[in-house]
């Protein structure tokens, strides 16, 4: 009787943006224009678009969006967007995943009833970015992001989040990080994925830093592994690993998932994802076996209302 590899994960996904415009102004950003230079997407665009995609391969509907401030009169306005663009995709077939940035407490109740799963990177918890990276972005606000992660757990919505490395942060700053998103996890046991991403320079940022040294990265997994609990999944992206060995070593260290894999990596569009074929070829060749999975893990699906657990169903088979 043969035995099936071991697997790694990942999502078979399309990135959808309302828009780029974003209020906060990180200066390692390679994604955010200004405030009104950035045109919305229409729902009809958007329909467009998703009528295009091949619906037997692509599963997950990645609603990706700059921030809109709080106080802002078009708020209301960018966040109905969204949340229509959500049930547009569930309408098609899709399953939606949003990530918009901070969001209310009524908000994130709302966008509960069109999304299998939600995210929101902490990045890294230091206030010291604040004066740094962060001294233009009002909503990276340690205590505010750390507010976010406990709304999704007390709303029971799947979540993933993640750290931002080589930002400016300390190795302890890392640890720390990991171990806020423990306790929380571990009071409300909601943190499906928690992404390490190593900070990847790009054209448009203003930030004057090299890149996260790669071949840190695998350390970082092994420790992270030993902080976070077990049903919580490590994901790196693989476009910001490009070596193949070194991304078969973090894959041994413990990460086990890739992330959604699609045309192009909007965060990061100076580094063209690696295709599903090419690297289920490098996984092969590392004992390792490559399998398609949804936004939602199954231990999560019974925190769906019934219309999103049958939209999952369909998908599960």
């Amino acid at each position: 009787m043969s035995i099936s590899p071991p697997s790694v994960t990942f999502s078979r996904a399309y990135t959808i943006v309302p828009t780029y415009e974003c209020f906060n102004g990180c200066t390692y950003c390679n994604f955010r224009s200004e405030p009104g230079q950035s045109p919305w997407m229409t729902l009809s665009e958007a329909e467009r678009v998703l009528l295009q995609l091949p619906s037997q391969k692509v599963c997950e509907i990645l609603i990706l969006s700059g921030e809109v401030h709080p106080r802002s009169p078009l708020r209301q306005q960018w966040f109905e967007r969204i949340y229509d663009l959500c049930g547009l995709a569930l309408s098609l077939g899709f399953l939606p995943h949003t990530n918009a940035g901070i969001l209310s407490l009524a908000e994130m109740q709302r966008l509960k009833n069109v999304n299998v799963s939600m995210g929101l990177m902490l990045e890294q918890l230091t206030p010291a970015l604040l004066n740094t990276v962060h001294r233009h972005a009002p909503s990276k606000l340690p205590e505010t992001r750390l507010q976010q992660l406990i709304w999704a757990g007390e709303l029971q919505i799947p979540f993933t989040t993640g750290l931002l490395l080589g930002i400016g942060e300390t190795e302890d700053d890392w640890w720390e990080t990991l171990k806020a998103i423990s306790e929380l996890h571990q009071r409300y046991h909601h943190i499906q994925e928690v992404i390490l991403q190593p900070h990847s320079p790009g054209n448009q940022q203003s930030f004057d830093w090299g890149a996260f040294d790669p071949y840190q990265l695998r350390r970082v997994i092994t420790k992270a592994r030993e902080i976070l609990p077990p049903d919580i999944t490590i994901q790196i992206p693989p476009n910001l690993v490009q070596d193949e060995e070194w991304l078969l070593a973090c894959i041994a260290a413990g990460a086990r998932d890739l992330g959604g894999i699609g045309p192009k990596d909007e965060v990061n569009p100076d580094y063209p994802h690696i295709q599903e074929e090419a690297l289920r070829k490098v996984l092969r060749c590392g004992g390792w076996e490559l399998v398609p999975r949804l936004p939602i893990y199954p231990q999560f699906d019974d925190w769906l209302s019934d219309d999103l657990k049958m939209a999952v169903e369909q998908w599960r088979g």
